[in-house]
């Protein structure tokens, strides 16, 4: 049975930073690729960022230059160190790995609520 177990999130006021853990089992985790999406309030869900198996990360736009993803393989976890939040940064964070090879699906984490205050 594979589980995404996310932690670390909270209430923090604008400028602040956070640090998002995703501990994964059931599933080979350095061969799957990792990502963290997220669903603000009335929003879709979209990627903030993604880190490959060979350990390359990509980022969506809003969050260049202040999110930084990694992955502990030894640990199965991947990891959102979010720095200089906004607002606009607040939601529900999830955690999502895709396996390789890949089936035509992924797994989901339940989610961890970032607020960000102004």
């Amino acid at each position: 049975q594979v589980q995404l177990v996310e932690s670390g999130g909270g209430l923090v006021q604008a400028g602040g930073s956070l640090r998002l853990s995703c501990a994964t089992s059931g599933t080979t985790f350095s061969t799957n690729a990792m990502a963290w999406y997220r669903q603000g309030p009335g929003k879709q869900r979209e990627l903030v960022a993604g880190i490959s198996r060979g350990g390359i990360p990509n980022y969506a736009d809003s969050v260049k230059g202040r999110f930084t993803i990694s992955r502990d393989n030894a640990k199965n976890t991947v990891y959102l160190q979010m720095n200089s939040l906004k607002p606009e940064d607040t939601g529900v964070y999830y955690c999502n790995a895709r396996p390789w090879p890949w089936a035509g699906f992924d797994y989901w984490g339940q989610g961890t609520q970032v607020t960000v205050s102004s």
